[in-house]
């Protein structure tokens, strides 16, 4: 078990507190450690409800939340205490009794403060209109010796967490990250140089998402294609060995095995990566094909392409020396500059939705449902490799901007592309997405029907049950189930058979292969289904392609 620990953050109300512990929070999941958030404000309101301001009232809410903290770390946990905690002695209190306690001084200068205050209570205060004011009327003791210090007026939220996690590596509480992974510039030119004179292996589109995502930390905590204990544990256990979740191997195949320790991943004779090999070994297509999709059909893209591949598995950490792109440099994002933007945004929140069809009014529904819960929407289409018969990445992303230029908030919405590609994983899929969108910073992830499914593979809600087997908070992601959503005609709206009791005669909803019929014979997208806009797109895509 990996050893606990406390990250405490003391400093002044409005200090930025709360927003460093939710993005220090995102980095942590992204580096394999699930913490918790203990906000000093929903302590409070939560487990001290009914304390004053005075001394006493301020130390037992401070001993509270340093009592609650000690018992997670001294279980493994990771907490983020975020909380004014003004007196010095109850803090050092607190360190004394706590496994792992790493103190992190928010500071920031008093007219700073001042001027970030919308409501004006500081301003009360320093006018003697509110007694007991920590900083102004009662005193804040400022730490002596913080692991950390962080100037909240001179450093934006992003450098401070980098400080944060750079003083936890230093303390030994995190594993340092390894920083030269997406190498840029001259370092990029050394590395390209370098993978010119390695034995090399070819790989293919595929790979190279995967290589991709890798590096820039969109499958963590792997850092690398996986070794042979990774790979049976997440077959028999949805877990990778260290007990992580993790529900679809991240492998490179080959047809042979390598003897090399540094290999190069070209990509049509171009290097696009370098694996440091630790393992070479035989994998067991059979076991997985039955694990991962649920069956041995080769009529399954996921079980086809596995009979194809080889049989043997390279593991090993990676470098990536290419990004995969679609052809949308505006909307390709590593996880770090998705994480950045919903901070830039001062998102606490962020719900991701998986897509590789364009956005139809079922799905503008839950999306916008999902949006009266939280801050902020990340439209996060997958333009990797896809099915041939799905519509091409070009064209939906046409929609994607149609749809979001005319129906959605500009300032709650994001849209950024998943270099991913599909599995068809159904169940098993849905869990890997989840924890994708979890390292590009979502706190939450819409899961509807059949979510990646194929043909009849799955059940229409497997992929809600897949969730089952993991305790609350265990993905570092809150799951949003969402039943099937449709037109009702008679109640003149979109509504799900939890809000609707009319039958399926008065019910809009097209599968994917009725609307790809429309669009092959020229037949209208009804209303009910699709917004004009992106109708128009889809025909005039159709129109092309048939010419």
């Amino acid at each position: 078990m990996s050893e606990g620990f406390v990250i405490w953050l003391t400093g002044l109300s409005g200090a930025g507190k709360s927003t460093i512990a939710q993005l220090l929070q995102g980095e942590l999941e992204t580096r394999g450690r699930h913490s918790e958030v203990l906000d000093g404000d929903e302590v409070r309101t939560n487990l001290s409800k009914g304390l004053g301001f005075s001394k006493k009232d301020r130390d037992t809410n401070v001993r509270r939340i340093g009592y609650v903290a000690g018992l997670v770390a001294r279980s493994g946990g990771v907490v983020i205490a975020a909380a004014i905690s003004p007196y010095r002695e109850i803090r050092d209190e607190i360190r004394a009794k706590t496994p792992g306690f790493f103190e992190v001084y928010v500071r920031c200068p008093l007219d700073e403060l001042v001027r970030r205050d919308v409501k004006g209570l500081y301003k009360q205060a320093i006018a003697g209109e509110i007694a007991n004011f920590t900083g102004i009327s009662d005193p804040y003791e400022e730490p002596l010796t913080p692991a950390v210090t962080v100037d909240s007026s001179e450093l934006n939220p992003v450098q401070a967490v980098s400080r944060i996690l750079t003083g936890l590596e230093r303390a030994g509480h995190l594993e340092a990250a390894s920083t030269d992974r997406l190498p840029q510039g001259p370092a990029l030119k050394a590395a390209i140089e370098e993978a010119q004179r390695l034995p090399a292996i070819e790989v293919g589109p595929r790979e190279l998402s995967d290589l991709y995502l890798l590096a820039a930390g969109g499958f963590a905590p792997l850092s690398g294609f996986v070794d042979s204990d990774d790979y049976h544990h997440i077959l028999d256990q949805g877990r990778l060995a260290s007990g992580a979740p993790f529900t679809i191997p991240v492998a490179l195949r080959a047809a042979s095995a390598p003897t090399a320790d540094r290999l190069t991943l070209r990509l049509e004779g171009q290097p696009v990566g370098i694996i440091e090999v630790t393992e070479v070994f035989s994998t067991d297509p059979e076991k997985e094909a039955l694990k991962v999709y649920g069956t041995l059909e080769s009529a399954h893209p996921g079980v086809a392409l596995l009979q194809q591949e080889g049989r043997y598995a390279i593991a090993g950490a990676v470098t990536a020396l290419a990004t995969p792109t679609a052809g949308f440099p505006q909307y390709e994002r590593t996880p770090a500059e998705v994480r950045r933007i919903k901070i830039e945004r001062g998102w606490r929140t962020m719900v991701g939705f998986q897509t590789r069809n364009p956005v139809h009014r079922a799905h503008e529904h839950l999306q916008k449902v999902a949006l009266e819960l939280v801050d902020g929407l990340l439209l996060h289409p997958l333009v990797g490799e896809t099915k041939a018969d799905d519509i091409p990445a070009k064209v939906r992303m046409r929609c994607y901007e149609a749809l979001l230029e005319g129906y959605y908030p500009q300032d709650r919405t994001l849209l950024s592309t998943n270099p991913a590609w599909m599995r068809y994983a159904g169940p098993k899929e849905a869990v890997f997405h989840a924890l994708l969108r979890r390292n590009f910073g979502c706190t939450h992830f819409i899961v509807g029907r059949d979510h990646a499914g194929v043909g009849n593979y799955y059940g229409t809600y497997a992929a809600h049950k897949a969730f089952d087997a993991y305790q609350p908070g265990e993905l570092g992601i809150e799951i949003l189930r969402f039943e099937n959503a449709f037109f009702c005609r008679t109640c003149g709206a979109m509504a799900s058979v939890r809000t609707c009791p009319h039958g399926e005669e008065d019910r809009v909803s097209l599968s994917g292969s009725k609307v790809r019929e429309l669009l092959r014979t020229g037949g209208e997208l009804p209303p009910e289904f699709s917004r004009p806009e992106v109708a128009r797109v889809l025909q005039a895509a159709a129109a092309g392609a048939a010419s």
